[in-house]
């Protein structure tokens, strides 16, 4: 049983105006569903729309079922507690974490209502997989439950250093509601360090970066970064009609020599205003040209009620038309800037036309975009700027490696990938296809769940090809 904020599916309106239900885009769906798939689960989360439960149908053999939000849940809990106070701390204040003890208090009920939920479905003996930061207390509520289950937790997003977790007033109800599993999974071996060194300096207990003593029961700790499915992103990169696609898009823009390519959720996290600011400056100073390169800016609507991600769309909007004002032509805007979700098979398409990728977020858990698009450079080209700050940069380290906080250097590091020989850009994808496909969902599951489960049964069961 997987227990996340959200189930991995979206509804829509049919041509006969009945409702449908589609697989949902976005990095724990692309992690998980591909694994699920392989055998009977089931997925609790939250639907998507207010009110009572919806009755949600069952998608590839996965069963959904459903936890009601009310308004009030969705903004005290999800916009509140989880996104405007957990969400900037653990990406390094990169803005201002906002603390109202009504907020703590809807985490709490929320948190609640998703493990009561659990334990209501889960079979004697389960495995309960618990994801992210949204959902932080309910391992230790479902260890009281039922204590019969196994329960692992993983982290999607990066977790802090002690001093800045130690500023949230509930602290240690949060880590001893992470305690509740049996293992606790992290992106990156420093967040698995700052965890143990937390369990140590709040709770008082015995901690090593792997292990962590509650009593007589041991809570093992580990760094398991997380993938995607690379044969099936490349499969698809590969196909037909991506590869049409990407021509045509390419005659769209104008056949440029080089097409730089962003795609990010609309976040402060995700540098995007660096990013322009840098461009902007290459533009200014003549070394990019709005003929010979094309920018391509894919900046997909979240959290759009948050007041910080509202101003920060008007600021990154106000940004591009500036510079399409000041170095566009008629016909040639020196940014494309699409505000809007896209599939996959235009994603890969997108991949396929990008000469060079640019990933540069201030902070990042892991960024699956960066592996995306390694997945999909079936041929071997392309070139992949990469923040020192993406948990990807600790696997892809042959991608053009950068610092978004450096603006000189980020302009250095794109002129690079630019001007790069080809042999030089052809060896450093080739080293960063291979270990993706070493290091693919299933490897990242099998790995995980190895751990959780010791048998390696279940690992077995949910990893086969």
């Amino acid at each position: 049983m997987v227990v996340a904020h959200r189930l991995p599916v979206d509804d829509s309106v049919a041509p006969d105006g009945a409702c449908e239900w589609r697989r949902s885009p976005g990095g724990l769906v692309s992690a998980l569903h591909p694994i699920l798939r392989q055998s009977p689960a089931t997925w609790v989360g939250w639907a998507g729309q207010t009110g009572p439960a919806r009755h949600v149908p069952d998608l590839d053999g996965v069963h959904m079922h459903s936890v009601p939000l009310s308004t009030e849940d969705i903004a005290e809990h999800y916009e509140g507690f989880a996104n405007a106070t957990l969400w900037p701390l653990y990406h390094d204040a990169v803005e201002q974490p906002v603390y109202h003890r009504r907020w703590w208090e809807a985490y709490q009920r929320i948190n609640q209502r998703y493990a009561e939920a659990a334990a209501d479905l889960a079979e004697p003996g389960a495995t309960v997989w618990v994801q992210d930061y949204h959902l932080q207390l309910v391992p230790g509520i479902l260890r009281e439950l039922r204590p019969d289950l196994t329960i692992g937790f993983f982290m999607h997003v990066p977790f802090p250093p002690p001093e800045l977790f130690m500023q949230l007033p509930r602290r240690a109800e949060l880590l001893r509601g992470m305690l509740g599993a049996d293992l606790i999974g992290f992106q990156r071996a420093q967040a698995a360090h700052n965890f143990a060194q937390l369990a140590v300096k709040v709770l008082g207990l015995q901690a090593s970066d792997r292990r962590i003593a509650i009593g007589d029961r041991i809570v093992r700790v580990g760094a398991f970064p997380v993938s995607i499915d690379t044969a099936d992103m490349a499969s698809l990169a590969a196909s037909r009609g991506v590869v049409d696609r990407a021509r045509q898009l390419r005659a769209d823009l104008g056949e440029p020599k080089h097409v730089i390519l962003s795609v990010d959720r609309m976040d402060y996290t995700k540098g995007i205003e660096q990013r322009l600011k840098a461009y902007s400056e290459l533009l200014d100073s003549g070394q990019v040209k709005v003929r010979d390169t094309v920018m391509v800016q894919v900046a997909v609507p979240s959290r759009e009620r948050v007041e910080q991600y509202k101003a920060l769309r008007e600021r990154v909007e106000r940004e591009v038309g500036r510079i399409n004002g000041e170095y566009g032509r008629v016909g040639e805007p020196a940014i494309h800037y699409l505000n809007q979700p896209f599939d996959r098979a235009e994603l890969a398409a997108l991949y396929r036309v990008a000469d060079i990728m640019a990933v540069t977020p201030l902070r990042d858990g892991m960024n699956l975009v960066a592996k995306e698009y390694v997945a999909s450079r079936v041929d071997d080209t392309g070139a992949l700027v990469l923040s020192e700050f993406a948990g990807a940069a600790a696997e892809f380290t042959q991608a053009y490696l950068c610092n978004p906080h450096d603006l000189d250097g980020l302009k250095a590091v794109l002129m690079h990938a630019t001007r790069a020989a080809p042999d030089d850009v052809e060896e450093r994808m080739r080293a960063m296809r291979a270990h993706l496909r070493a290091h693919d969902i299933r490897a990242w599951a099998r790995a995980y769940l190895t751990a959780l489960d010791r048998t390696g049964v279940l690992a077995t069961r949910l990893t086969q090809a």
